[in-house]
C-alpha cells in the first residue's frame, strides 16, 4: 500500500472478488474495507488507486492489470468505460446472469429475511444487443473529451456533440458514433441528424446558459418496423425547424410518427409538454402475440420488446389463471400486462396514475377488441380502497409491477386486507421488493420466483415473484 500527497492510496496485486450494485465490482484492501471499482470483472487480479474514501469502503480505479479473468471479453463498443452504459460490456453474459441471479437472491435473502423456494433459471436474453426500443440522446455544444483527445496534438475545435451524459456531470456529453443498444436505423438518424445540423449552423444546447436550438432526440422502434423520432427544440426558431425536420422525413421515409416539441424550462422532461406532430402518425404499433398496443412520445412500454413477451408469458404463468378469475393489475401502465392476461381470466381491472396511460388503456383495448378489461386512473394508495373492491369485485388474482421504489406501505395493507388467494410481483429492484414480502410474509408464502434478464451488459434484472396465501 502507498500513499500519495492528494491522501490517494494504491493497492497492488488485488483480486476482485464478486460483481456489487450499480456494475461496479468488489475487492478487499488489506485493511479490510471494501474497495468497489468500475471496468473489471471479477478474477482479475489488479493494482488500484482510490478516488473516494468512506468509512466502510474506498472507491477506486484500476491502474494495472496482473491477471485477467477467464470471464472476461473484448467489449465490442468503442466507446466502453467512458459511456455510462453497459458498464458489464467485458463480462461473459453467463457470467452476467450469474451474478443478476445472485443480486436478487442476496437482497430477498438480506432484506426480506423471508423462506423463499428454490429459483427457477434466470431467463437470458436472446438478444444481447441491438434490443432497446427507446433511445433519448442529448445535444451539447461542449462535448466531453476523452483522456486520449485530451494528451493528442489533433484539432479540437468540434466541440458539438450528439450522445449520452457522462455519469455524474449534467453538462457533459459524450458524443455517440455507434451504439450497440438499439438497431438500425438508429445509429443512422442519430449521425445524419448531427452531421446536417454541423452542416447548416443549427445550434446545440448549452447546458450552463440555456441556449441554442437543438436540445434531445429520442428514437423509438417496434417490433412491427414503425419508428419514432422525436426532436426536443430549446431556441425557437421555425425555419431552422422546419429545415431540420423537413430533411428527416426526406432522408428516413420509413420513419412512422416524426415529432417536435419546444421546451424552455429547465429541465427536457417530455412529460408535461405539448408534443407536435410534424408528419405521420402521433404513435407506433408494438405487437405481441396477436395484441397491438399503440406508443406515444410519452407511453410507458418495456424496453426491450421481445423480453417484455417472456416477462409476461412468466407473469401469466405464475398467476395460474382458469378463466374464472377477477384479476386486479396494479401501476398497469397502458395496461400490456392486463390485456396480456385478459382471455384466460374472467374480468381484469387496471390501474394507474397516469391519466394520458390509462387513455392508451382504454384505447389498446379497443383495438384488440377485448371487453373484460377495465381501466382506472389515479394514485394508487388513495383509489384503491374499500369502495373500490365493493365496486369492482373481489380480485382473486393481483399482478402488481410497481416503479423502482415499490408498493406504498398503504397499497400493501390493503392488499393485506382484501387477502387474494395469489399476489403475482413484478418488480425492476429486488431490495425493495425484497422489503414489500417482508411485509407481506406473515400472511403469504413465496412459492415462485424467476429472474428475467431484460437489460443484457447491465447490473438490471426484472424479478417475478408468485406468493400465495397461507
Amino acid at each position: 500500500m502507498t500513499r500519495t500527497k492528494s491522501d490517494k492510496i494504491s493497492f497492488e496485486n488485488i483480486s476482485v472478488l464478486d460483481a456489487g450494485a450499480k456494475g461496479v465490482c468488489v475487492a478487499k484492501a488489506p485493511d479490510g474495507k471494501i474497495i468497489l471499482i468500475p471496468n473489471v470483472v471479477p478474477g482479475d487480479v489488479v493494482d488500484v488507486q482510490t478516488f473516494k474514501k468512506r468509512k466502510a469502503y474506498y472507491e477506486a480505479k484500476a491502474t494495472h492489470f496482473h491477471e485477467y479473468s477467464k470471464y472476461r471479453t473484448e467489449p465490442v463498443c468503442e466507446h466502453f468505460g467512458v459511456c455510462g452504459g453497459c458498464k458489464w460490456q467485458n463480462m461473459q453474459y453467463s457470467q452476467q446472469l450469474f451474478y443478476k441471479n445472485n443480486e436478487v437472491l442476496n437482497n430477498l435473502k438480506r432484506i426480506g429475511k423471508i423462506e423463499l423456494p428454490e429459483f427457477e433459471s434466470i431467463l437470458g436474453s436472446e438478444k444481447q444487443f441491438f434490443y432497446r426500443n427507446k433511445m433519448e440522446f442529448s445535444f451539447s455544444n461542449s462535448r466531453w473529451l476523452t483522456e486520449d483527445e485530451i494528451q493528442s496534438e489533433q484539432d479540437l475545435d468540434d466541440k458539438n456533440a450528439l450522445g449520452f451524459h457522462i455519469p455524474k456531470m449534467w453538462d457533459k456529453i459524450l458524443d455517440i458514433k455507434k451504439c450497440h443498444l438499439q438497431q438500425d436505423p438508429s445509429n443512422a438518424i442519430r449521425n445524419e441528424i448531427k452531421a446536417f445540423a454541423i452542416q447548416n449552423n443549427l445550434s446545440f444546447f448549452d447546458a450552463r446558459n440555456h441556449g441554442g436550438l437543438l436540445r434531445t432526440l429520442m428514437i423509438r422502434t417496434a417490433s412491427t418496423g414503425e419508428i419514432m423520432v422525436l426532436i426536443q427544440f430549446f431556441d425557437k426558431n421555425k425555419k431552422q425547424q422546419e429545415l431540420l425536420l423537413n430533411h428527416i422525413a426526406d432522408t428516413f421515409p420509413a420513419i412512422t410518427s416524426l415529432l417536435y416539441v419546444n421546451n424552455q424550462k429547465a429541465n427536457d422532461t417530455l412529460y408535461d409538454q405539448n408534443i407536435q406532430l410534424f408528419k405521420g402518425r402521433e404513435y407506433i404499433l408494438e405487437e405481441m402475440e396477436g395484441l397491438q398496443f399503440s406508443i406515444n412520445a410519452k407511453s410507458f412500454y418495456q424496453t426491450n420488446s421481445e423480453q417484455a413477451y417472456e416477462l409476461y408469458k412468466v407473469t401469466r404463468e405464475f398467476a395460474g389463471l382458469t378463466g374464472n378469475e377477477v384479476v386486479y393489475d396494479l401501476y398497469t401502465g397502458t395496461g400490456t400486462i392486463a390485456q396480456f392476461v385478459a382471455k384466460k381470466a374472467k374480468k381484469v381491472i387496471g390501474v394507474e396514475a397516469v391519466p394520458e396511460a390509462i387513455a392508451d388503456a382504454k384505447e389498446n383495448a379497443k383495438r384488440n377488441q377485448i371487453q373484460n378489461t377495465e381501466f382506472f386512473v389515479g394514485d394508487m394508495k388513495v383509489v384503491f380502497n374499500d369502495a373500490f373492491i365493493q365496486q369492482h369485485g373481489q380480485p382473486d388474482v393481483i399482478i402488481t409491477d410497481p416503479p423502482r421504489d415499490g408498493m406504498h406501505a398503504d397499497v400493501i395493507q390493503q392488499i393485506l386486507k382484501i387477502a387474494p388467494k395469489k399476489v403475482v410481483y413484478v418488480s425492476c429492484n429486488s431490495a425493495t421488493q425484497a422489503r414489500d414480502l417482508a411485509l407481506m410474509d406473515h400472511d403469504y408464502k413465496v412459492t415462485r420466483v424467476r429472474p428475467v434478464d431484460m437489460f443484457p451488459q447491465t447490473h438490471h434484472v426484472e424479478n417475478v415473484v408468485l406468493l400465495e396465501k397461507r
